[in-house]
């Protein structure tokens, strides 16, 4: 079986899973549209091509997909389209997180011929898993689409591909907002980059100071990435103490895990 082209979709607040998307991207020697859900949401359905490989990687927040994601990914309709399905966490769990997206492509009409779960640096604890993805994560993403293209391939079409199961549980865990949410600090040169870049527009600007709706914000750090002045940051005194027993409790390294 082959794809005439492949849907690179993804949602990348720090550009970590972006850049293993890409990785994937460039390992398919197809011609690709990009789909950032960042700068692009999808609001109305999209249906896929059968002969469109469709890529779709999400962020793991709190052991779930974003809600903000799924709301697109409900649009994203697929017609027997093959899928892969990817997840990046920042080296806690990703918990029920890449069943969840699993499912969600299942039900609207693709098939999973392989599923993933990578690890990138913490969005919230940057200190956790600081260098990832790395060199040897790259080429397990690599290796991951090889195979996944191998399995493509070598099916005439996509009821030759056999089910399999992933990681995670049904109910899915309770889905939680962070409570953690990043704030500008003294040195804010209120630019109004941060409230451009949002997301769920939970910034507001005015002349002397940005303002942070905690309500709306999904702590995914996309401001605190695109501030020039370094402004933004995760602070308080929660956070600090709540980062020192993170970091000692999820620093040791984990290895990405797939199914296929």
């Amino acid at each position: 079986m082959q794809s005439s082209e492949i849907e690179l979709v993804y949602f990348s607040a720090t550009g970590t899973t972006r850049k293993i998307i890409q990785t994937i991207g460039k390992t398919l020697p197809i011609p690709k549209n990009d789909r950032n859900l960042l700068l692009n949401p999808i609001r109305n359905d999209i249906s896929m091509a059968a002969d469109h490989l469709t890529v779709v990687a999400m962020p793991v927040y709190n052991g779930r997909l974003p809600d903000y994601c799924t709301q697109s990914l409900m649009h994203l309709k697929g017609n027997g389209t093959p899928a892969i399905a990817v997840v990046v966490y920042g080296n806690r769990e990703y918990d029920d997180a890449l069943l969840e997206l699993k499912t969600l492509l299942e039900k609207n009409g693709f098939i999973v011929l392989g599923a993933a779960a990578f690890i990138a640096r913490h969005s919230i604890f940057p200190q956790v898993a600081t260098d990832r993805p790395d060199e040897n994560d790259l080429a397990l993403v690599k290796d991951f689409t090889n195979r996944c293209i191998e399995k493509l391939t070598s099916s005439s079409t996509v009821s030759d591909f056999k089910p399999f199961e992933v990681k995670g549980n049904f109910p899915y865990k309770e889905a939680r907002s962070v409570p953690m949410k990043p704030s500008s600090g003294e040195d804010c040169n209120v630019c109004g980059t941060c409230a451009q870049i949002c997301p769920v527009h939970a910034i507001t600007v005015s002349d002397t100071k940005t303002q942070t709706d905690e309500n709306l914000c999904i702590s995914c750090g996309a401001c605190i990435t695109a501030c020039p002045s370094e402004s933004r940051q995760y602070r308080g005194e929660d956070y600090e103490k709540f980062k020192g027993k993170f970091i000692e409790r999820f620093s040791r390294r984990k290895e990405p895990e797939w199914f296929l």
